[in-house]
């Protein structure tokens, strides 16, 4: 028989709440989230300077537009002519929205093939990431598969009670990743941008400065982004010309007081003499380089100059980049990302832009990095491909009748 009066006593009380206290700890112990879904150690976040700017907040994120008439089979990707008669190396960033975080073509369904073919045979070179970076996938991912895809694309994308569907693909997507390896691959299947996250170093004599700690890159322009994988800014460009001298500290800068809910936008350009959109090398020069093929006796005997004659114009093409970067409002790491495009030269002389793209290609030697021309291999494809904007040769590099 029950005891009533000890059932109200301050004895059986203090008993029944320590019971409650063990169960409720040894829920907590067993339940505890898997190490990728706990928060990160939090990165400083700056915030945003005031001097008549709008406030920014991770609010910026979620005041997204839907393009609800977007018609992917019918858009024309984005003609981005970003060169100049001088060539000068800067940050030339412009302000954007969340609106613009992505750029959307009928391109779109062939190129997320050729990424899913890329992910698959060449794995290693395009994904990987270090530990630290776990949380801020997962804050991506979350992001874009749960709010911003459905939200801004919705003839695309459409969001499920456990799934998002992808009507391109017709493919169901989690709304969780069951890894960090999971998320970068779903990513990159689905986004035809590449996805580059850094994250501030935390001690020693670069602590604060910026690296890279994960990615997946379908579509590198002449690098293997594995060897950069955890690499500080400074180290990711050593090759650039010019970049210690005239980008390094305002880079590093820039990216230590980037607040959040602040996404900028810039591009950039070169030549390429192959259609190769997953170039992990051939689309730069060192001057070392330079100097081996300009070395010899003579012309006569292949030193001396430059050799355009494996340039095939047919094969040569303006590659360009639309990048974006904004910081994660919960772990706080920055998210670089660039979409590729890529333009034959007849269609940029066709529209007029040949005479323009000729006088960039000579401006990049009389800038600011007068390095650039080797660097971007000018000195190999220039001549030829100048003559061609400018109406001098065909296409099949014979003297235009």
């Amino acid at each position: 028989m029950v005891d009533t009066q000890f059932l109200q006593s301050p004895q059986w009380l203090a008993i029944l709440g320590i019971s409650i206290v063990a169960v409720v700890c040894r829920s907590i112990w067993v339940h505890k989230p898997e190490p990728w879904t706990r928060a990160a150690t939090p990165v400083p976040i700056p915030k945003p300077s005031s001097g008549g700017q709008p406030e920014l907040s991770a609010d910026a994120y979620y005041h997204i537009d839907a393009l609800e008439d977007l018609d992917l089979e019918n858009e024309e990707p984005l003609k981005i002519r970003p060169f100049k008669a001088k060539y000068y190396l800067t940050m030339a960033i412009e302000n954007i929205t969340a609106n613009d975080l992505l750029a959307m073509d009928k391109t779109y369904a062939t190129r997320i093939r050729l990424r899913k073919q890329l992910i698959r045979d060449h794995h290693d070179e395009v994904l990987a990431w270090n530990p630290i970076i776990t949380p801020a996938v997962f804050e991506l991912y979350q992001y874009f598969i749960s709010t911003y895809l459905p939200r801004r694309f919705p003839t695309v994308y459409t969001l499920q009670k456990n799934s998002l569907l992808n009507h391109v693909t017709s493919e169901s997507l989690p709304l969780t990743p069951s890894s960090t390896e999971d998320a970068l691959q779903i990513l990159g299947s689905n986004i035809d941008d590449d996805l580059l996250l850094l994250l501030p170093i935390e001690d020693g004599v670069d602590k604060g400065k910026y690296a890279l700690q994960g990615f997946v890159t379908c579509f590198p322009s002449g690098f293997a982004t594995r060897e950069k994988l955890g690499l500080k800014l400074a180290d990711i460009h050593g090759p650039v010309p010019g970049y210690a001298s005239k980008l390094e500290k305002s880079m590093d800068r820039f990216f230590a007081s980037l607040p959040v809910g602040k996404v900028v936008k810039r591009h950039n350009w070169g030549i390429t003499t192959d259609d190769r959109l997953f170039a992990t090398s051939g689309n730069h020069m060192s001057e070392a380089e330079h100097s081996d093929r300009t070395s010899g006796p003579s012309p006569e005997n292949g030193g001396g100059v430059e050799d355009d004659s494996n340039v095939d114009l047919r094969q040569v093409f303006l590659r360009t980049e639309r990048q974006t970067l904004h910081r994660l409002p919960e772990t706080g790491a920055i998210l670089f990302a660039f979409k590729t495009y890529q333009y034959g030269l007849e269609e940029v002389r066709d529209e007029g832009n040949g005479e323009a793209l000729a006088e960039a290609i000579e401006g990049l030697g009389t800038g600011n990095v007068p390095g650039m021309r080797v660097y971007k291999r000018e000195v190999v494809w220039g001549e030829k491909v100048k003559a061609f904007l400018r109406g001098e040769v065909g296409i099949d590099g014979k003297p235009a009748s």
